[in-house]
C-alpha cells in the first residue's frame, strides 16, 4: 500500500477507483455512496447537502490517519488538517467564480467569449460558482430572464455572448508552473430541456481538426493557471477556440481518459503534486465514450444493476429511488474508431435501458 488517502466532494467513484487502482487504501466522502464506490474504499461517509461536507471529512478523519486529501467538484476550497495533495483553496477560488475566470482568460490573453451588456439579447445565464453546466441557459428577452431569476432566487450570475461549436476539454497536469496534457476529450451535453447544457458524457479522445490547437492552448492555460496536480480546461471549438472553464480539480472525463490512454490520472496527478511530469501526451490505443443516464420518470431501481459491470458505473443499490432526471448509472464504450465506440456505447445503453423498465 502506497498510502491512505481520503477523497471528498460531491462525487468521488472515479477518483477513488484511479486511486485504488494506483495501490492506495482509500476512504471516501461522497453524495451518492454507490455500490461501486464500496469497491475501491476502505470507509466512507454519504453527506446530503454541501454544508454536510466538512463535518464529514471531519468524522472520517476522526476514524482513520490519512496521508493525503484529494478533493473532487463541491469541496475544491474545503479547509482541512490533512495535506492537500492539489490545489490550495486560497489559488483555486478564482477558478470556482467565472466572472474571475473571465478576467483570468482576458490577462492571459486567450479568446474567450464577451461577456454581454444587460439587455443585449440573446445571451447564455451562468451562475458564477457552479459545475456541469446545469442552470446555464439562453436568455432570449426579459421575460426569460425573470423567469430565470426566479427559479434561481438571488444566484449571482454572469451573461456572455454566444459562440457556436462543439464543446470540448482538455485533461492536464500541472506543478503550478508547468504543464502537460494529458487527452483532449469531445464533450456530450444533454441538449434538451432546463438542463441543456448540463455535462452528461464524454468522448476520448477528440481528434477533430483543432485539436492540436487545443491542447497547446490548454497547457499554456493551465501552466499559467498556477494549479496542481490534474485539471480541466474546457472549449468551445467554433470559428476560433474559446476558452470557456477552468476546473482545478479531478474532472468528469478520469473514466474515458484512462481507458482510452491506458494512463493512471491518480499517479499522474501525485507525481504533478511533486513536481514530476510526464515527459510527452500518452498515446490514445482506443477511443472510450461515457455517457450518464438520467431517469425518464419516479422510479425506483428494482434490479442489481452491479450484474452489468464493468458496462456500467456509478452503480446504484437495489430500491434506490429516483425523481425524474436524477442520474441513474454511467455507461461506457469503446473501439478502434470514434463511430465504433458510440456503436458500442448505444447497444450498452439499449441492454441497460432493459433493467430499467
Amino acid at each position: 500500500m502506497k498510502g491512505r488517502v481520503l477523497i471528498a466532494g460531491f462525487a468521488t467513484r472515479h477518483v477513488a477507483q484511479s486511486a485504488y487502482r494506483a495501490g492506495y487504501e482509500v476512504c471516501a466522502v461522497d453524495h451518492f455512496c454507490d455500490q461501486d464506490l464500496n469497491w475501491y474504499t476502505k470507509d466512507r461517509i454519504k453527506f446530503e447537502e454541501l454544508d454536510d461536507l466538512a463535518p464529514a471529512v471531519e468524522e472520517m478523519s476522526s476514524r482513520h490517519r490519512f496521508d493525503m486529501l484529494v478533493v473532487t467538484s463541491g469541496a475544491e476550497d474545503l479547509q482541512s488538517a490533512i495535506s492537500l495533495c492539489g490545489t490550495p483553496p486560497g489559488r483555486v477560488l478564482r477558478f470556482l467564480d467565472k466572472l474571475a475566470t473571465q478576467q483570468f482568460f482576458e490577462d492571459i490573453p486567450v479568446s474567450v467569449p464577451r461577456l454581454a451588456g444587460e439587455g443585449e439579447y440573446p445571451y447564455i445565464i451562468k451562475p458564477r460558482r457552479g459545475a456541469g453546466g446545469w442552470r446555464n441557459a439562453i436568455i432570449r428577452n426579459g421575460d426569460e430572464l425573470t423567469a430565470w431569476e426566479n427559479l434561481y432566487d438571488a444566484v449571482p450570475y454572469i451573461r456572455q455572448q454566444i459562440v457556436s461549436g462543439v464543446p470540448a476539454s482538455v485533461c492536464c497536469v500541472t506543478d503550478g508552473t508547468r504543464a502537460r496534457a494529458i487527452a483532449s476529450n469531445e464533450q456530450i451535453l444533454r441538449g434538451e430541456g432546463g438542463s441543456g447544457f448540463g455535462f452528461c458524457g464524454s468522448i476520448t479522445p477528440y481528434s477533430g481538426p483543432q485539436a492540436g490547437a487545443m491542447i497547446t492552448l490548454a497547457e499554456k492555460i493551465a501552466a499559467a493557471s498556477g494549479c496542481t496536480g490534474t485539471i480541466g480546461i474546457d472549449f468551445i471549438l467554433g470559428d476560433e477556440i474559446y476558452a470557456i472553464e477552468v476546473n482545478p480539480r479531478f474532472q468528469a472525463t478520469v473514466d474515458t481518459v484512462e481507458m482510452a490512454t491506458g494512463c493512471n490520472l491518480f499517479t499522474l496527478h501525485t507525481g504533478a503534486c511533486n513536481g514530476i511530469l510526464p515527459g510527452t501526451l500518452p498515446l490514445s490505443g482506443q477511443y472510450a465514450a461515457r455517457k450518464i443516464l438520467f431517469a425518464d420518470r419516479d422510479m425506483t431501481i428494482a434490479g442489481d444493476l452491479k450484474e452489468l459491470s464493468p458496462v456500467i458505473s456509478d452503480i446504484p443499490w437495489p430500491g434506490t429511488e429516483l425523481e425524474k432526471d436524477q442520474a441513474i448509472t454511467s455507461v461506457y464504450g469503446w473501439g478502434r474508431t470514434r463511430s465504433e465506440a458510440l456503436g458500442v456505447l448505444d447497444k450498452n445503453i439499449t441492454s441497460v435501458q432493459q433493467y430499467l423498465r
